[in-house]
């Protein structure tokens, strides 16, 4: 059969022709796609190997395993991860979400399946009140395997007013996240860029290209073979952290995307990384907010476990 180009993908099966990453197998399979095009199709869960949905840009792919592209793929609901109180804080310009790991926090695409945390927060305050929630304001995101506080606008102007406190560094975020090694106090400052040659975000030397970022980290707790850390962000670029620690050698445990290749680290259900505090001046009225949200189960019991191995 035909094999589907950068600009038209369609149901398609294939068979790997050699052992590797799922990524770049569907890259050689699909000629002109790029490495973002294929990402997504894994990321949106079009892809399945051996009859399974993988959604894991680390999955390996094995010679003479079948991958398949599916295009409409039946659609995932995640309602049932979040909490009965997911939300924080809910007023007429702003809403404060506990986000949990495994939901997108907006459609990376229109073609991307399952629920994103916008969709079922508009259902939840739909419930609440009575009455449909125009869409939100996004103003920050979180991946979707990194847990914690996000932000929404619910108006033209608090989103206006919200994205421009986090444009001038004036929004206070706190993150706790779990390093693979010993990770000592430090500031790290760079310019990230969208591709740093292989499809993948990362750092330039170039002063001239990329957006600043600068992270401030704080090691908290020394665990067998990691550290538990404290990440404050002065900046917020796009998978800013993990890009960080991994280039300084020190990826996040359970990190798929930026670890070094054949890096085996300690196992981890997703990223250990959480938005611990949030706090902010209410676009309407001025007055500081502040939040916070414990460090989730899962993190918990990987830490705990490095604790009795040390």
């Amino acid at each position: 059969m035909t094999k589907p180009t950068r600009k038209e993908f369609e149901d398609a099966t294939f068979e790997a022709t050699a052992d590797a990453r799922l990524d770049r197998s569907l890259r050689e399979l699909c000629p002109g796609a790029s490495w973002g095009d294929v990402r997504r199709l894994i990321e949106t869960g079009k892809v399945y190997v051996a009859g399974e949905r993988v959604t894991d840009l680390a999955r390996f792919a094995r010679r003479g395993d079948e991958i398949s592209i599916r295009m409409r793929a039946p659609r995932v609901t995640l309602t049932t991860l979040l909490p009965h109180d997911a939300i924080v804080h809910l007023d007429a310009q702003l809403v404060v979400v506990r986000k949990p790991a495994g939901i997108s926090t907006v459609r990376f695409d229109e073609t991307e399946t399952g629920e994103t945390l916008d969709e079922i927060v508009r259902a939840t305050i739909k419930r609440r009140t009575g009455r449909a929630e125009p869409p939100l304001g996004v103003v920050h995101r979180l991946d979707k395997d990194t847990s914690g506080l996000m932000l929404f606008a619910r108006t033209l102007d608090a989103k206006r007013k919200l994205k421009q406190a986090f444009r001038v560094h004036a929004v206070r975020r706190r993150y706790h996240a779990i390093a693979h090694g010993r990770v000592s106090a430090r500031t790290i400052t760079s310019r990230l860029v969208q591709d740093r040659g292989d499809g993948r975000r990362g750092s330039t030397d170039n002063p001239e290209l990329g957006r600043e970022a600068i992270t401030h980290v704080r090691p908290l707790e020394s665990l067998e073979g990691a550290t538990l850390i404290e990440c404050r962000l002065e900046t917020g670029r796009t998978h800013q952290i993990r890009i960080h620690l991994a280039e300084l050698g020190h990826p996040i445990v359970g990190e798929r995307v930026y670890a070094p290749r054949k890096f085996v680290g300690i196992p981890a259900p997703r990223q250990m990384l959480h938005a611990l505090e949030l706090g902010f001046e209410h676009p309407a009225d001025g007055r500081s907010l502040d939040f916070s949200e414990p460090v989730p189960e899962d993190m918990l019991r990987v830490i705990e476990q490095l604790r009795r191995r040390d």
